[in-house]
């Protein structure tokens, strides 16, 4: 099976009054025949390169929403190990846009990252719009294109949106972050929410433990489990049973927003396939739209597996739990070069959204190990469930 060309869009029928509330303005029609005559498509989608003219005006559709904060979880690029990644929007923490917080891969103290490399800060923080759609930096030249900044050229993003966040909660999460770039500046050791240097490290300090302690040690979230994978000293081995992994970190802050009676929805910011840009600091030279992109593993049986082959029961079920919330799709149209909202669907509330993920996770994941064929179960409006597609967030008519 080759690698999907392109993210799956979320599949239940549109909305009419959302699709007539989203339709591209006069402006943006404007704009793409302007920009459709003058931009390279060379040159689109890579670092320092052109980017949508429409930036802000998307946006600004989508942040008529009252959401208070927003869960970022890209998807992996790599064949095997495919974790991807865990980052944290807050509200109006920029002029009309939303502040991102995100684990800096970089600033592990590793030699080889000591020049050449954005290292000021363990936790990056970069407006919304530059962390998805910007092609360049406001980091500097070190920043990592399709990581820091302009992560859609490399990968699609899931936006789980959170509503009725009080504004104590979201400063408290602000003050740790803080907090934890403080720490990593002093080199500090052994805190409340690390054992040993506070510095990168892909298993033991990650996107996905930065993120949870903020909420557990900083927000009050007493309950959430942010485990600690152990450090075999002697050997120097990392028990990665214990590792934090993004899928199951953003499971638990959604349970935990549920309890709290927040309000959540999903956007799916889909890949831009075109981008021909090559990360000089990959070992292997692969463009950003050869490279795979996979929805982000549990720890799991599926984790080395290749795309489209995920049978476990965890990862089938963060799958169709965020598809269900799903309100709105967005992707950068490749004839135009702008962005645009794909599809608009009304987002299910997260106890139905729950209940219907357990019902297919469980029938599929029974149906994987004994080999037997898929029967497509009810979608919460009736229609069939792709199951064959649906839970790798790929379209159909690309796959083969």
């Amino acid at each position: 099976m080759t690698i999907a060309k392109r993210v799956r869009s979320l599949q239940r029928p549109r909305s009419p009054k959302g699709e007539t509330a989203l339709r591209v303005t006069f402006w943006c029609l404007v704009t793409a025949v302007m920009f459709a005559a003058g931009a390279d498509a060379t040159d689109f989608g890579t670092k320092g390169g052109a980017e949508p003219a429409n930036i802000n005006e998307l946006v600004g559709v989508l942040r008529q929403d009252s959401y208070d904060m927003e869960l970022l979880i890209s998807f992996g690029t790599s064949k095997g190990g495919s974790a991807g990644h865990l980052a944290l929007g807050i509200r109006d923490e920029v002029p009309g846009d939303d502040l991102v917080f995100s684990a800096n891969f970089y600033a592990d103290r590793a030699r080889k990252h000591e020049t050449g490399f954005y290292t000021e800060d363990l936790m990056i923080g970069v407006a919304k719009k530059e962390y998805l759609f910007k092609t360049h930096s406001s980091l500097g030249d070190t920043a990592a294109f399709g990581l820091d900044f302009g992560e859609i050229y490399k990968r699609s993003v899931i936006g789980v949106r959170v509503y009725g966040v009080p504004v104590a909660e979201k400063e408290a999460l602000k003050a740790y972050f803080r907090r934890i770039n403080d720490d990593y500046q002093r080199q500090t050791k052994n805190t409340e929410y690390h054992d040993g240097e506070i510095k990168y490290d892909y298993m033991r300090l990650n996107c996905a433990k930065t993120i949870g302690s903020a909420f557990r040690f900083g927000a009050g979230y007493e309950n959430l489990e942010v485990t600690s994978a152990k450090l075999l000293t002697r050997r120097r081995i990392v028990v990665a049973a214990t590792a934090n992994i993004p899928t199951e970190m953003a499971m638990k802050l959604i349970k935990e927003w549920n309890v709290r009676g927040y309000g959540m929805d999903v956007v799916l910011y889909k890949k831009y396939e075109g981008s021909t840009y090559v990360d000089p600091n990959e070992e292997e030279k692969v463009a950003f739209k050869d490279l795979p992109n996979r929805f982000p593993s549990v720890l799991s049986r599926d984790f080395r597996k290749e795309q489209g082959h995920y049978e476990d029961f965890d990862n089938l079920f963060a799958m169709y739990l965020l598809d269900n919330m799903g309100k709105y799709s967005v992707r950068v149209n490749g004839e135009t070069k702008l962005l645009e909202i794909e599809n608009t669907t009304d987002p299910m509330a997260y106890a139905q959204a729950a209940e219907l993920a357990t019902r297919r996770a469980r029938s599929d994941s029974k149906s994987f190990r004994r080999r037997l064929p898929l029967r497509p179960l009810a979608s919460g409006n009736g229609t069939p469930t792709d199951n064959e597609h649906l839970h790798n967030f790929t379209d159909q008519a690309e796959m083969q």
